[in-house]
């Protein structure tokens, strides 16, 4: 039996995050033996310090229903910048791939096999393609497709004569006379009133910046979204536009709570151990500068150590709860 081919790298997308420079998306559309097409979003970290990795990434890009053949390099959305489109129906680049992206250039790349294979296909189709001009191969269905089985514009020719109009007569057809005579004053004035509002609302939500949304990330995302006078599903759109994949309020409620104990077991360490009690500060202290870095980044994730330390938490509560209940 024949094993399956394997996939066909058919457009690729990747983008830099305005904020944080070091991360970079990547939108990998492949084609399939059977014709269909998928759509994979990856996420790295291009650290200057140490070598390349890749993150577990949510689905920004593609929520956004961004479609690849409307791409262009410079573009942005959101907080996302992009750096290099690519498209197998159009090979050939009217500017180079950027020195980042380029093995020869970046050694660091060889860390990430998920992107710099893809970035391989794209130089060797581009490059390769170049100065070369696809054959165009006749199709049975009437239109034209060229080698890399991509469609050409049909030209249809246009007639001249209105259908709705006597032949060789002139003037308006006496239905859209009538049409234009129906159509009264008062329905223009709610179309111009409805755009009017439609435009103010998308003139206020474009205004919404990042650090606008900061003030409200210890409040739930309905709480905000009245306070911002905006709908909830409004809202959570700009979010993912400016690369927030959750509203983090539970994140930094979750630290609150662990600052919180941790500030009462130091006021009562104090008492019987300095040790402990420095101890215990300075894990305050590293809670505190964690939960500003996520209001400064919220697509960050808290970090493995404290995650283990809020289990303890939880486990040393339960415990002290099944005893008291025993008791």
């Amino acid at each position: 039996m024949e094993s399956s081919k394997a996939p066909v790298l058919s457009a690729l997308g990747v983008f830099k995050n305005v904020i944080n420079e070091e991360l970079i998306r990547s939108l990998h559309v492949y084609q399939l033996e059977d014709g269909n097409e998928i759509g994979v979003e990856r996420e790295f970290l291009f650290s200057t310090t140490s070598s390349y990795v890749e993150m577990i990434a949510q689905p920004v890009l593609k929520l956004s229903k961004v479609k690849m053949s409307e791409l262009y390099e410079g573009q942005m959305m959101g907080i996302w910048f992009c750096m290099l489109v690519f498209n197998i129906c159009a090979p050939s680049r009217l500017t180079p791939i950027p020195p980042i992206l380029l093995i020869s250039r970046n050694p660091k790349l060889k860390s990430i096999p998920t992107l710099v294979d893809d970035l391989q296909k794209v130089f060797q189709l581009t490059y390769g393609a170049k100065n070369k001009q696809p054959a165009v191969i006749e199709d049975t269905s009437g239109g034209e497709v060229n080698s890399d089985n991509c469609p050409t514009e049909r030209v249809f020719s246009v007639l001249d004569q209105d259908l709705n109009c006597l032949p060789n007569a002139t003037g308006v057809p006496p239905s859209a006379e009538k049409q234009k005579s129906v159509q009264s004053p008062t329905d223009d004035a709610q179309k111009k009133t409805k755009n009017t509002r439609k435009k103010a609302v998308s003139e206020r939500i474009a205004e919404i910046a990042l650090d606008d949304l900061v003030k409200y990330f210890d409040l739930p995302i309905t709480e905000a979204s009245k306070i911002l006078k905006v709908g909830l599903t409004v809202l959570k759109r700009k979010c993912r536009e400016l690369g927030i994949p959750r509203w983090p309020h539970r994140k930094i409620k979750s630290l609150d709570t662990l600052i919180h104990d941790l500030q009462e077991e130091a006021e009562r360490q104090e008492r019987e151990n300095e040790v402990a009690a420095m101890a215990v500060n300075k894990r305050k202290r590293m809670l505190e500068n964690e939960k500003e870095s996520i209001a400064r980044k919220p697509f960050m994730d808290i970090q493995s150590e404290t995650k283990r330390f809020r289990q303890d938490v939880f486990k040393r509560r339960h415990r002290a709860r099944n005893l008291k209940n025993k008791s």
